[in-house]
This record gives C-alpha cells, sequence and structure tokens, in this order.
C-alpha cells in the first residue's frame, strides 16, 4: 500500500499520512544517560494523521489540531511544531502552515505524536528539499522512535529507540486494536518497571519469525516488557488483554506503554470474524500492517 500524497499547484503545500506503528516487541534492557534502552521490534499500521503543510514567506510557523481531542495541546509542546521550527532552524529560513487532522488515538502507545513529528518532516523535505540524516536527526532531537516514523514499515529499534534497523518484507498482519479507557504516562511506566519489570525478552524471536513469515511463532513470542508496569497503572488494560485473548487470536499484545492492546490473527476473514464477537467494555477497531511510501 502506498502512502497518498497530494500536491497543489507549484508545490506550495503537500498532504501526507502519518502512519501508527504498533510494538510487537519491547524489551527494556538496561539504562543509560538517565534513560531506559530498549530492544523493539514495530511495525506501521493503517490508522493514520492526515499532515498539510503550506509555505509562507514571512518566517512563521503556525499549527492547527483538530481531532482526537487535540485542539488544545499547545503550540510549545507540540512535536509537529518543534520539528519544523528545527528545520528551518537548521535551513536557516522559510515557514509553514501546519494542518493535522488526527486519527491516531493520543496516548494509546501507538506513536501519534512523534508520527506528526515525522510526517511533518517528510512533507517539509518534499516542499524545500532535504536528505534523511539531516531528518532524521532533527527526528532524534524530538523523540525517541520519531526517527524510524520517517520510513516506518518494519523495523527493530535499539538504544533509547533511535537505532533503527529496518527488516525488509515480513507478512501483512491482520489486527483487533482495543482501546481501553483511561490513559498511561509514558514517563511513569518506565520509572515504575523498574519496580514491575517484564521477564521475557523476545525480541530476536519475534524478528525471526517476521523473517520467515511463521505467523504461529509470532503469535507465541509478542510481549511488552511494560505490560506489568502500564497495568497496575491501569487496570483496563489488562481487562482488555483478557477480552481479546477470549477471540483465540494468535497472540495479545500491548503496544508502547499503552494503554492500547491488539490481537493478531492469521488472515483477514478470521479477524473479521472475531471483530464481531468481541463484546469488551472499549472501542476496538480492525487494523493491518503496511509498508509506507518513503521519501528520504
Amino acid at each position: 500500500m502506498r502512502e497518498a500524497v497530494w500536491y497543489n499547484d507549484g508545490m506550495e503545500s503537500v498532504t501526507v499520512r502519518a502512519y501508527a506503528k504498533i510494538n510487537l516487541s519491547l524489551d527494556v534492557t538496561g539504562t543509560r544517560g538517565g534513560y531506559h534502552t530498549i530492544d523493539s521490534v514495530v511495525a506501521s499500521v493503517d490508522i493514520f494523521d492526515e499532515i498539510t503543510v503550506s509555505t509562507r514567506d514571512d518566517g512563521q510557523v503556525t499549527i492547527t489540531m483538530r481531532g482526537r481531542g487535540s485542539e488544545d495541546i499547545p503550540p510549545e509542546s507540540n512535536n509537529a511544531c518543534r520539528a519544523a521550527r528545527a528545520f528551518f532552524a537548521a535551513r536557516g529560513s522559510g515557514g509553514a502552515d501546519i494542518s493535522v487532522l488526527k486519527h491516531i488515538p493520543m496516548g494509546a502507545g501507538l506513536g501519534g505524536s512523534s508520527a506528526d513529528a515525522a510526517g511533518v518532516l517528510n512533507a517539509l523535505c518534499l516542499l524545500f528539499g532535504g536528505d534523511y540524516a539531516a531528518a532524521k536527526a532533527i527526528a532524534d532531537s524530538i523523540g525517541s522512535d520519531c526517527g524510524y516514523m520517517l520510513r516506518g514499515g518494519y523495523a527493530r529499534l535499539t538504544g533509547r529507540g533511535e537505532r533503527v534497523s529496518l527488516i525488509d518484507g515480513g507478512p501483512k498482519l491482520y489486527l483487533i486494536v482495543a482501546f481501553p479507557e483511561g490513559g498511561v504516562s509514558t514517563a511513569r511506566c518506565y520509572a515504575l518497571s523498574d519496580v514491575y519489570p517484564g521477564h521475557r525478552r523476545t525480541s530476536a524471536a519475534v524478528n525471526r519469525a517476521i523473517c520467515a513469515g511463521q505467523l504461529q511463532e509470532l503469535g507465541k513470542s509478542l510481549s511488552n516488557g511494560l505490560y506489568p508496569a502500564a497495568a497496575v497503572i491501569n487496570g483496563n488494560i489488562r481487562d482488555s488483554v483478557a477480552e481479546l485473548s477470549a477471540l483465540s487470536p494468535l497472540g495479545v499484545n500491548m503496544t508502547g506503554s499503552g494503554s492500547a492492546v491488539y490481537a493478531l490473527f492469521g488472515d483477514e476473514t478470521s479477524r473479521d470474524s472475531a471483530l464481531k464477537k468481541y463484546i469488551g467494555g472499549c472501542r476496538a477497531v480492525a487494523a493491518e500492517t503496511l509498508i509506507p511510501e518513503r521519501y528520504l
């Protein structure tokens, strides 16, 4: 599936889709410089925000957010706005109006904030020119997984998440994604993971299963070292895991630091049949993995 891009006449504006991600594994491996280090296999899914960037001549950067309760995010703490300002600071000139229509739920562990920042950088590079190394340096300064979001797809992330090793190929995965009520503070979740650690480290096994297209093995290997801490913070996550497990999927996992939980199925038919039977306590949607178009 190719990422949709629209241009206006004269290349004065561009609209791109910024896709969410799921963590198929998330091993917490230690600490470095006051931050936790991870080993995580991730994939893009077809839940996306729509980002329009238009050039302006006065050097200003403006941003308008719509959807999913994003309207009240202040510009100074908005990663999409921070990415644009960093781009123009490195370039030495330029400005833009940014509009973000959000479909990715906030605080769900789907990487929506990082996706928006990466989407803005992709759009700005299309409008003004740019290369991957420069864009990734900016992305890494915004968020630990933002550099991955520039290209998306299957990848293995290490360090704080800034070290990206793309995984070529990989099967399409069919998912039900559930959104438990109540959020999870990422900072608190990582801090509490020292008290409630996850004991499985499965990134190597997940990587092998993806490369071999072994969905059964992939389902068995799904894991998230932040889940014990997240479930303490938000008990609805544990309920969602139980509700999705009752649908007999290949595996169930939490993404990021929560609160979204997903179930993996072997094909579209079995996923859709399971979704019809779902009677959980929160909203759930069908989703699937994809490889976004890569510009850099």
